[in-house]
This record gives C-alpha cells, structure tokens and sequence, in this order.
C-alpha cells in the first residue's frame, strides 16, 4: 500500500510540473486586497474573455490572461502592449507563484485537465509548538529572509540580523492581522510560505539587481528587470524603461559642497519628472524630495560629501505607488558613493539641445505666460485677466507665488499680490501730463516667455488719445506686439510709465497687426486705488538712450506666469 501511495504521489508531482511547464499567463495588475482585485478582473472581462485573478500568497492578487503557451503568452503580450489595451509593466508569467484561483468564481483549475495534488495540510492544524518548532530548525539566512519579506511589506522596521526579538514578532503579528490570520507571532509553515513566495514573486518582477556604476561612482540596487542603462549626461546616469514607460532612475553625480546640494534642489524642482505636489526636505548636507500628480510620482535623495554631490531619483507611473515606494526604501539603504564622479564632457556634444532641457529632461513651462509691472515698493504687480482665473497657480517670474487680488474685465486689467513679501529694485512712476500725438513709445514684455530672461523694448508711435470707439480710458498704439508683451507697461521716452498694454480685442473683426491698445494712466490709477493702492505720479525725465530705458524698465517689469 505504501509503495502504491508513493507511486500515485510521484505521478502527481509529475504531471503538475508538466502541466506548469505547458502554460504560461500574460500578468497585467496585482492588487492588496481581493475586492480590489475582483473589481479589476470584472473590469477587464468587459474587454478580454480570459481574464483569471489568483492568490499570489502575502496578501496579493494578480490579475492575468490565459493560460497560453509560452510563445503564445509572448506574442499575446506583444499584441496587447502595441494596442495599448494592457499597462505596459505587464509581463509573461509561467504561473508557479499563483495559488487558488478566486475570479471567476468557481473557475477551472490553472491548467486543465491537470490532476489535483493531495491537500496541503491546513495552517491551522500547524499548532504553537510545531510552528514553533520548524522556526527554529531555520538557519539564519532563512530567517533573515523573512524579516526582509516583512520589511518589505512594510510591517518590519528593524535591522535585518536573523533574530526574532521582539520587533520581529511584532511585524509577523502584523502581517498575519493583515492577512486574515489569528496574530499570534509566530508563522506557521504554511503562512511563512505565502509571505515568502509573495515576496520574491514582486522580487521576480522587479528583478532587484546591484548596480555598481563607476563613472558616478555609485553603487546601489536597481529593478534592473524593468530599467536599464541609457546615457550618461552630467550631472545623471540615465536608466530608462525596456518597456519605453514612464519608469525612470537617475543616478545623481556631480562635484560639489553644500551650496552645490542647494542650488541641485532648487533646479530639480523646476522639472516636469518632479510634480509640484509632495514632500520637500532640504537639510544641510542632504535634500529628499517627493511629488506625486495624476501621472508619475517621484522620489529624489541627494547628500553632499568628500566634495561631490551623489544621490538618485526614482519616477513611476501612477497605480505601483505601494511597489515602488519600497523599491526607493530599498534604493536608499543600498545606496553608496565610490570614488569617482561625473564630469563635463566638453567633447561629446547631446544629440538632442534644448533651453527646455536640463541634461535630457524636460524642464517644467507654465501654461501661458505674459508681461506685467511692479506698482509699489511692497512688489503688487499690474498685468491684464487674461486666462489668469482659469489658472491653479499663478507666479510672478516663476517661483514667487501670487495671489489675484483686483480684476477688471472692461478694462482688461488685473492685480496681483506676492504671497511672500519683495522688495523690487523699483516700480512703476506714472506721467502726470498728456504726451503729444504721433510721440515715441515703447512696451517693455517678455516678448517670447521664458526663452529671454530680460524684458525686450518694441518701439512704436502713440496714435490717438482714445479708443477707436471713442473711449477715453485708452490710448490706441501705433505698434506691432506679441502676445508675451500683454500686460507690459508703455513708456515715453524718458522710461515713465504711459500706461500698460492691452490684448487685441476679440471677435470677428480683425484690426491691421499694428494696432495696439493701452489703458491710460489715470484708469490705471482708479483701478488701483479699488485695490487699496496709490499709482505714483512724476513729470517726465529727460529723453534717454534706448539701452537705458531698457535697463530702467528691466528693474520693474516682470513675466507673469499661469501654471496647471
């Protein structure tokens, strides 16, 4: 009898790992909890009709098609990436990780037909002692192992030293808790089973790798199965998605002190790969940055030391926040400098050159930009309404933050307030007397946004004293502007201030190009003092050179930017 048990035992195990070897899954979500995952598996089922969820063990479900054979797993693979019908972190998995099979409910076996093992003694038949038992025939590698499966779910803190104190046994309680057994703190067999092989299914995935990188003079650990190395390009190591996603790593190396660190966490920040939301921490000799918006979430970690500045910063996509939060937990403990930094390489030239670029990655624009003056020492800025209530941030330059205080949409103007103070180099002095028709004038404005960092001077002639309506709150232009120089002040020839600049009227009738609009000093005046401001008035200077009025208007004239 016992040799026809070992027999049907044998055959069993035979055809399971024949089977397993025959099938092949194309995995395309993993998910915490199993309501989430019912939820996705019932979603996809309105799109494929073979959408399975199984228990990965840990506490995770993946979601995946199938079963295929291995080349028709790959080529399924490669259809529905092309189609964009399934995330692009998708992969072909062989099913040796997947457990019971909960959606659909009451769904065939992984493989079919397939013969059904023997029952696996439940957990709960596993008492105290015999857990306890088989935990201590555990060698220290294996019992470091669980503690970094703990740690990676996130319920153990501790140092990684094969020791089950209590900190250990606090995490153990915890994970059973989570995954709906009784927490006593100690694992049985069967339950340190599913939190290992959970683990190192996410490890599989991953395919967490030491990088030692001796140009940047890094060493670190990587998921190298979803990354890998693109270019180097001071002050970066660029390590960019096989599957061409939005996952990105950046090995941060260049030489520097303290101030150096500074100036990285200012610039970095002005990055679309760095959302504006998150958690900034800038201390003196290392700076932590985070940002998270409806696309990517990013986490960025750099420290000053032995005169270099090292660190990395980790992007993905929106949906892995729990996966690679822990991908960047395990980045900063393996992270380590080596001799060695990235230097300028005067000689090697970028195949792609942008001012919209920072070593390869595209710098942060505002949405629209335009032009606008300071109005009072306290730095309150005129400019015009266009688009600004539409906008959900709004910075005067491109970081200083400001608030709409006054609008006046007949007029076409608006007024803004820093939301920290400044102190302008100068502001806007106003001409208290008429200027004589066919004058010279200029409108100072950031002509082409962000591309100049300086206002520039477009010269033309004052047309008429009023609007072409008769409207004696304008002064009609003859002068050709772009949009970027809305909102800028118009100038004499001695630099006072005339008026600012207004957009084109809209509609169906279109003016010649040279036509422009401004509103005049003194309904200026009157729309400040409805903000609690007082213009300042001044009789006209002597005429100056056209190389000083731009100098004089640089210091009161700035870009106003709209953000979302």
């Amino acid at each position: 009898m016992t040799r026809l048990i070992a027999a049907a035992m044998l055959y069993v195990l035979a055809a399971l790992a024949a089977a397993a070897q025959q099938s092949a899954w194309v995995q395309i979500e993993a998910h915490p909890t199993l309501r989430q995952a019912e939820d996705a598996a019932r979603a996809y089922a309105g799109q494929f009709g073979d959408v399975n969820a199984f228990d990965l063990g840990a506490g995770w479900y993946a979601i995946a098609l199938g079963p295929y054979s291995a080349e028709g797993a790959r080529t399924r693979l490669r259809e529905l990436r092309r189609e964009r019908a399934i995330p692009p972190d998708s992969f072909v998995a062989d099913g040796t990780r997947y457990h019971q099979q909960v959606w659909p409910a009451g769904g065939a076996a992984l493989t079919a037909p397939a013969p059904q093992p023997p029952a696996l003694r439940p957990a709960a038949e596993e008492t105290a002692a015999e857990a306890h038992s088989a935990e201590r025939a555990l060698d220290r590698a294996a019992r470091e192992n669980v503690q970094k499966a703990l740690q990676w779910e996130g319920h153990y803190t501790g140092t990684v030293d094969g020791s089950f104190g209590p900190g250990t046994r606090n995490a153990m309680a915890g994970w059973q808790r989570e995954s709906g057994h009784d927490p006593t703190g100690i694992l049985t067999s069967a339950q340190r089973t599913a939190l290992l092989d959970g683990y190192r299914a996410t490890l599989d995935r991953l395919g967490m790798a030491t990088v030692e990188d001796l140009r940047a003079g890094i060493r670190i650990d990587l998921p190298a199965g979803l990354v890998a190395f693109d270019r180097h390009e001071l002050p970066f190591a660029h390590y960019t998605a096989k599957d061409g996603g939005a996952l990105r790593v950046l090995l941060i190396s260049q030489p520097g002190d303290r101030d150096t660190l500074a100036g990285l966490y200012n610039i970095l920040q002005t990055l679309e790969i760095v959302p504006m939301h998150g958690a900034r921490e800038l201390n003196r000799d290392f700076f932590i940055l985070t940002g998270q918006d409806k696309d990517i979430h990013a986490y960025i970690y750099a420290r000053a030391q032995d005169s270099a500045v090292k660190g990395f910063a980790l992007v993905w996509p929106t949906g892995d926040a729990a996966l690679m939060t822990r991908v960047a937990q395990m980045m900063r403990d393996s992270f380590t400098p080596l001799p060695g930094v990235l230097e300028d390489s005067t000689d090697t030239v970028p195949e792609t050159q942008s001012i919209d670029l920072m070593a390869g990655l595209e710098i942060r624009r505002p949405a629209l930009t335009r032009s606008g003056f300071y109005v009072d020492d306290a730095g309150s800025v005129l400019t015009t309404p266009d688009g600004l209530d539409q906008c959900s941030r709004v910075t005067i330059g491109e970081e200083q933050e400001a608030t709409l205080t006054a609008i006046d949409m007949r007029l076409g103007l608006a007024l803004l307030k820093p939301r920290t103070p400044i102190s302008p180099i100068a502001y806007a002095r106003f001409r208290e007397t008429p200027l004589r028709l066919n004058s010279e004038v200029a409108v100072a404005g950031f002509s082409y946004g962000h591309v100049l960092g300086l206002p520039a001077l477009t010269y033309g002639e004052l047309a008429d004293t009023r609007g072409l309506d008769g409207d004696t709150a304008l002064r009609r232009l003859a002068i050709s502007t772009l949009p970027g120089d809305v909102g800028g002040p118009v100038l004499d020839g001695s630099g006072t201030v005339l008026g600012v600049l207004l957009a084109s009227p809209g509609g169906t009738r279109r003016l010649p190009p040279d036509v422009g609009f401004a509103a005049s000093a003194e309904s200026v005046a009157k729309f400040l003092q409805t903000g609690g401001l007082a213009a300042a008035f001044t009789a006209p200077g002597p005429s100056l050179v056209p190389e000083d009025i731009a100098a004089h208007a640089a210091d009161f004239t700035v870009q106003v930017s709209c953000w979302n």
